[in-house]
């Protein structure tokens, strides 16, 4: 009767997996942690300790997220062998889970801007363009892989000043690629109306990611080291006058422009071309000046809280995208003007739960399940959208479909979060579907390229990992028997 009191743990035990130790950033095990409505990582690295790590402010939304996995859809081939285990074989490898939704080939390490925040670390002083046979043979690399690839992002540096631009937007047009996407800082579509022209002239299945991180002077200076608010202003005027579809992207820095996601997402609706605002937390890789983890990190949660408060899309609205649900987030509506009616709200609740594994029967609803699927997934490719929504909304008998509906008319904000040493995970590097294709032919998930394998760094972890396996082998055999 007098033995002491046995005393809680102050947080839920949801699980183990494996991240990057913050300092040397090798695999290291890792506790999930469930404190309030918060989750965290705790990991324990030999040399360096324990380290504790905020990855979502929203753990009901972290646990929704894994009703939203479904089986990944495998690559037709794979370019690499598995020997060290995830993520140091990437290329792909057969332990990947997920094939490329999205896939970027950068065609320049070339830029016109030296921005504070850069993965690619791109500036003036790099002049590096890759050969147009170069970019060819990535792209049938991608080819191979995929059939017939979804969506193909042709990025840099700034791949406008490629001296062979158009002529690889023509190799991209010469293959059984559905989509492609330009990804540009948007000086020379302000400056050069007739290159905005000539886009225009291939703009069926072309839209152009526009960088636009902020309406404010400050915060363009702190992330990309130059006022561009005139910039931006004038891509947007020309992209308008000739059609151009447009994907607004902003970097998201706490404490720098986290305050005006409902002004960028508004002022996106007051551009008829412009279809989309995709929001992506600042990740800690390549150039990323004066960077604090205390002070600038922000997490896919909180993004998504403050596009909810914009009352555009509302929380039943903002999904996880079910091929990557951790990292990306994603909402449809209807446009009007600068008008939205989500998309999800017109489906009924009761549909809607019958969609999400582990609750009601999937059977009950299977050609919703399978349209509701199909438009929230990166492998559709944005610019069939329109499709995706006649086909779901046709399921729907208390809906009549808008005559007429096009991809004008389709409106998506999309929240994409990249990992990077803080918040990475191997079950969620292993579901990554944004992947960059290498001049050699390698298909690499964009969070472990930027991580280990645009810098060379993963020669070395390679070559330690293969001293390790020698050593322990020699010891294996000098034990006695």
């Amino acid at each position: 009767m007098n033995a002491p009191l046995r005393k809680s743990r102050p947080y839920i035990f949801w699980g183990q997996t494996q991240s990057l130790c913050e300092t040397c950033l090798k695999l290291v095990p890792t506790k999930i942690q469930i404190l309030d409505n918060e989750v965290w990582y705790e990991k324990r690295c030999r040399e360096h300790g324990v380290q504790s790590t905020l990855v979502s402010t929203d753990a009901a939304y972290w646990r929704l997220c894994k009703d939203f996995i479904k089986p990944g859809d495998r690559p037709l081939q794979f370019q690499q062998r598995t020997e060290f285990g995830c993520p140091y074989d990437c290329g792909l490898c057969s332990d990947h889970e997920q094939h490329s939704c999205l896939a970027l080939i950068e065609i320049t390490e070339h830029c016109n801007l030296t921005c504070p925040v850069c993965f690619a670390e791109s500036s003036p002083a790099r002049t590096k363009f890759t050969p147009l046979a170069t970019v060819e043979k990535m792209l049938d690399a991608l080819v191979a892989s995929e059939g017939e690839p979804d969506l193909v992002q042709i990025s840099g540096g700034e791949p406008t000043l490629h001296p062979d631009f158009f002529e690889i937007l023509d190799a991209v047009r010469a293959r059984p690629i559905r989509h492609v996407m330009i990804n540009t800082n948007g000086l020379r579509i302000a400056r050069e109306k007739d290159f905005v022209a000539r886009l225009a002239e291939n703009r069926r299945g072309l839209e152009v990611y526009l960088q636009f991180d902020s309406l404010q002077r400050d915060a363009l200076i702190d992330l990309r080291g130059a006022d561009l608010r005139k910039i931006r202003q004038q891509a947007l005027e020309n992209l308008e006058h000739y059609g151009v579809s447009t994907t607004l992207v902003a970097t998201i820095k706490r404490g720098v422009n986290d305050a005006e996601i409902g002004d960028i997402v508004r002022h996106a609706l007051t551009w008829t071309c412009v279809r989309g605002v995709t929001l992506q937390p600042v990740q800690d890789a390549g150039r990323n000046e004066n960077f604090d983890k205390n002070t600038d990190r922000i997490m896919l949660s909180e993004i998504r809280k403050r596009v909810i408060e914009t009352g555009v899309f509302g929380d039943k609205d903002m999904i996880p995208l079910p091929c990557n649900p951790e990292s990306i987030s994603i909402g449809y509506g209807l446009r009007n003007g600068e008008k939205v009616l989500p998309l999800t709200s017109l489906i009924p609740q009761e549909q809607l739960v019958a969609v999400m594994p582990n609750t009601i029967s999937p059977e009950k609803y299977p050609v919703l399940r399978e349209k509701f699927v199909d438009l929230f997934s990166l492998s559709s490719g944005p610019l069939n959208t329109s499709e995706r929504v006649c086909e779901l909304l046709c399921c729907l008998p208390s809906f009549q479909v808008p005559e007429g509906l096009s991809y004008e008319n389709v409106f998506r904000v999309t929240i994409v979060q990249f990992l990077d040493r803080f918040n990475f995970c191997v079950g969620n590097v292993k579901r990554s579907c944004i992947h960059f294709v290498t001049e050699q032919g390698a298909i690499i998930p964009f969070d472990t390229y930027n991580l280990f394998y645009r810098n060379g760094k993963i020669d070395g972890i390679r070559a330690a990992l293969r001293g390790d396996t020698h050593r322990e082998a020699t010891q294996r055999e000098e034990m006695p028997r």
